[in-house]
């Protein structure tokens, strides 16, 4: 176990991610001028894309990282049944789940039930389709719609906050499974299908477009919340949530309802480019 590994293990997650909370949302301009500046300079981030292109004319770093961006910024593919990419980032793992188990990395796995918290609704994924995409500093950090779908209920799931950066992902065992997460499960034209939001040391808080700031508060326990007959129904493309600093998405899908393009691991992608095909079924 090398030392990063270790200090997972110890360093107290939530009190420092509550720090961090804090202090992204200080609007003393030379502390988040300082912070931006560090950011765009060490992560090369592109601000040209922006709604608001001036990285200090937002009022303090938390703004500036859940930035919008230009309408002409992002694309969806213009194929009707091409599944969409939900973030911007890179490919983490993506490919079959194997008797309801999900590929993390070097010979770690864990469960869809895991994931989800229920083995009933981790039941439609047992042979399916996921894929786990993983945002950094630099890159946009709202997450979209991979397909039209119909919100059916949200899920908070409690747990640790470790990182998600690839070093951490390659040596703790079932980390996303491990991890705080908000899952949304949706209804679509070809069934069900999830996203989760994998919360991360320093950067565990999640909001979504149809209540706001959900994580914090931390979990004690499971909180599910149903969203059956309100009639909240996104578009494919369509901006459903943001990581207040960044994370990791992972998008399930249920067996026959989709073919995934060839992604590899640590392949750049960007919200709304395709990353596989629907089928109907």
């Amino acid at each position: 176990m090398t030392f990063k590994v270790f200090l997972q293990y110890i360093l107290p997650h939530r009190a420092l991610s509550r720090v961090v909370y804090w202090a992204t949302r200080w609007t003393f301009a030379p502390w988040k001028n300082f912070l931006v500046s560090q950011i765009v300079r060490r992560y090369q981030v592109n601000m040209a894309e922006a709604a608001q292109p001036d990285p200090l004319a937002y009022p303090h770093f938390n703004a500036f990282f859940t930035r919008k961006l230009r309408p002409d910024a992002r694309r969806a593919d213009a194929t009707p049944a091409a599944l969409l990419s939900p973030a911007d980032g890179r490919i983490s793992q993506a490919g079959p789940i194997l008797d309801g188990r999900i590929f993390q990395a070097k010979g770690q796995e864990y469960t869809a039930a895991e994931l989800l918290g229920d083995e009933a609704a981790a039941a439609p994924y047992r042979r399916g389709r996921f894929v786990t995409i993983y945002l950094s500093p630099r890159d946009y950090h709202r997450v979209h719609m991979p397909l039209r779908g119909e919100l059916r209920e949200t899920v908070h799931i409690p747990g640790r906050i470790f990182s998600v950066a690839p070093f951490a992902v390659d040596a703790i065992p079932r980390l996303f499974a491990r991890n705080e997460r908000l899952v949304c499960h949706f209804e679509g034209e070809h069934g069900p299908f999830a996203v989760v939001m994998v919360g991360a040391i320093l950067v565990s808080s999640v909001a979504t477009v149809w209540d706001g700031l959900v994580i914090p508060p931390y979990a004690p326990s499971i909180r599910r919340k149903s969203f059956a007959g309100q009639n909240i129904s996104l578009d494919r493309f369509s901006e459903m949530a943001r990581f207040n600093m960044g994370s990791t998405v992972i998008v399930l899908l249920p067996e026959g309802s989709a073919e995934l393009d060839a992604l590899t691991p640590q392949q750049a992608i960007k919200v709304g480019e395709r990353i596989g095909e629907l089928r109907h079924t």
